[in-house]
């Protein structure tokens, strides 16, 4: 058993490894990037793993949340599952829960969760339509974080990643220069689903930072 929880949590090689904006600077100029795989990548493990045959998943509800069970069959104890969740994305909302369900549930089974041990640098941001993504000259920086480091020792060397995102967060705060500025971060996408990856206590501190920023704005305001 040991052996198969071993290729499962298997570090994917780094081309299939993808990087997505999570906050960004109050200007939109930088942001924080965050490795995640695809969720047919984490099918393909489990097929390659367990066999086609030996996992199965199941998407149930549970107060507004999508959840996904993954279920494995063990030989000696049948079958055993492991289960998380997740909210309504803003794009392709139903879609968008059931694969970020199901690739939480995964985490759940070892499969990709070293990459929450993955420094999550800022990098320069670049317009494209109405989104920002990540700038083509910060990728070979993003692929050198994936570059054969042992995972046990980027596990001990690295920092907590939500804290230092919530720390990030807060800091950005500080480059508001008035109150709109606060509010169109508020409102774009990827902040959102930003602090929704934080644990709660994080998520609480960042809303704090932010009405605390928001009430200095205003009342520099007032005083003009």
């Amino acid at each position: 058993m040991n052996e198969m929880f071993a290729k499962l949590a298997a570090p994917f090689p780094p081309e299939r490894v993808s990087w997505r904006v999570g906050s960004t600077s109050a200007d939109k100029k930088r942001g924080l990037a965050l490795a995640y795989i695809d969720a047919r990548d984490v099918m393909d493990r489990l097929d390659e793993v367990v066999g086609p045959s030996n996992w199965q998943a199941r998407y149930p509800h549970a107060n507004g949340k999508t959840v996904c069970e993954i279920d494995i069959w063990i030989e000696g104890r049948g079958w055993v599952t492991k289960a998380d969740g997740a909210g309504d994305t803003d794009v392709e909302a139903e879609k968008g829960a059931l694969s970020d369900a199901f690739k939480r549930a995964a985490v759940r089974w070892g499969i990709g969760r070293y990459l929450y041990d993955l420094d999550s640098p800022w990098v320069d941001l670049k317009q494209v339509g109405r989104s920002y993504v990540i700038a083509d000259h910060e990728l070979p920086r993003l692929r050198a974080l994936l570059g054969g480091e042992d995972t046990n020792t980027a596990r001990e060397d690295a920092c907590d990643s939500s804290e230092k995102i919530a720390k990030a967060m807060i800091s950005s705060f500080s480059l508001a220069e008035t109150v709109q500025d606060l509010m169109d971060w508020a409102q774009d996408p990827n902040s959102k689903r930003a602090i929704a990856d934080l644990p709660s206590n994080l998520a609480d501190e960042v809303r704090r930072a932010w009405q605390q920023r928001k009430s200095e704005l205003s009342h520099q305001t007032e005083a003009a």
